[in-house]
């Protein structure tokens, strides 16, 4: 392996800008792409392009303008058969095109996981209108889980309780999704104990790696504080490592796979899948000996991963907006420092609005109870200032 390397970001949020630094200190370039200027990422790239990625034209243009080593979406909302067009074509998509291709809609990744793989997940349909989700609910039952077929970030998702609840959900998925489809999944509501997410480390030639498992808890679909090591029993584990593997085999490729599933008192229950870094294993980014960002390069690049350590029980708290606004700037720094062992890492995102993500607390402690109770403390002293 020759270095250096020009990677291509497609989606170039926080997640992407921790794997730039992480790309540019083992000297390689990245051309950060997205649909909006001045991204997380593109503060940090050696280029940067703001086009569509759901247009076919501008995607292929952009790719073969820069004509880099490696393509590494971020996001879902690119438009996934330019990929595979463009991966025939001779250039390297992480971890491939047709992953890629699967997880942009959550049908294709859950038929491959429930129809093809037969992996145990939560009971599923789909509708396409109001009146069939109304039918589809009745099916399933209540409480279910409403969310668009295309989103990110939880965007769209929701909890029903009753019929009465059915509208609301239909009008708050069409509001979340991404693209102009109107397709929405319904879902069994899982009685878990925990969410966890198992980061899976695909190589070119090699093993399958995990990193010791991460929990974390949601609100409104998206994830509010992780923690490591998720205390969850050994067969539980060897359980959701297997599912993990299977999956990410069936995907194919080289780099992270961010799996999750819900944790039962009998079982681990495929939930969803991202074949690239998750937005809960931010923890690792104090946690581990080799944080997500880090074990993605490494397994794109094929380079050795002799070991995955937790260091100390650690735990991220998000930093959240709470109205639209076209400024913002940020007071509590020093408090939220104070503390030993306590990080913070705000992402330079420079517009807001209700419950976006625009940092994250990051803490260690003896115990996983003290890290999260340090990085939600931290996480609360940062306060937003809109004027």
């Amino acid at each position: 392996m020759k270095l250096p390397k020009k990677f291509m970001l497609l989606g170039s949020g926080e997640l992407g800008k921790e794997f730039a630094i992480a790309a540019q200190r083992l000297g390689s370039s990245i051309v950060a792409v997205d649909r909006y200027p001045n991204t997380p990422a593109m503060q940090v790239a050696d280029a940067s392009e703001v086009i569509s990625m759901l247009d076919s034209d501008d995607l292929e243009q952009v790719v073969k303008r820069h004509h880099p080593d490696y393509i590494v979406p971020e996001i879902e909302a690119i438009y996934t058969p330019k990929l595979l067009e463009l991966e025939r074509q001779g250039f390297t998509v992480i971890p491939t095109a047709m992953a890629t291709n699967y997880t942009m809609n959550r049908d294709r990744i859950r038929e491959l996981a429930h129809t093809e793989l037969g992996i145990r997940t939560a009971k599923y349909d789909y509708a396409n209108s109001l009146a069939e989700l109304q039918t589809v609910s009745a099916q399933i039952g209540f409480p279910n889980v409403v969310k668009p077929v295309m989103s990110s970030s939880g965007k769209g998702q929701s909890i029903v309780r009753s019929m009465e609840e059915v509208t609301n959900a239909w009008q708050y998925a069409l509001e979340g999704a991404r693209g102009e489809s109107h397709k929405v999944i319904v879902e069994e509501f899982i009685d878990f104990e925990v969410e966890i997410t198992l980061l899976t480390i695909r190589q070119w030639d090699g093993q399958t790696l995990f990193c010791p498992p991460i929990a974390h808890r949601q609100e409104r679909g998206d994830y509010q504080e992780s923690w490591q090591i998720a205390n969850i029993s050994e067969p539980q584990l060897a359980q959701a490592r297997e599912i993990a593997r299977t999956i990410t085999s069936a995907l194919g490729g080289a780099g992270i796979f961010g799996v999750e599933f819900f944790i039962t008192r009998n079982e681990a229950i495929f939930s969803e899948l991202s074949p690239r870094p998750h937005d809960t294993g931010m923890v690792t980014l104090v946690s581990q000996n080799l944080n997500e960002f880090e074990l993605h390069l490494r397994a794109i690049l094929g380079l050795p991963i002799p070991s995955i350590e937790v260091l100390s029980p650690s735990a991220s708290a998000v930093i959240l907006a709470d109205r639209t606004s076209d400024k913002v700037s940020f007071e509590g720094l020093a408090e939220a420092l104070a503390e030993p062992d306590v990080e913070v890492r705000l992402f330079g995102k420079e517009t807001t609005r209700p419950y976006r993500r625009m940092g994250v607390a990051l803490a260690k402690g003896s115990t996983v109870e003290e890290a999260r109770d340090k990085a939600n403390r931290a996480a609360q002293r940062i306060r937003l200032c809109y004027d």
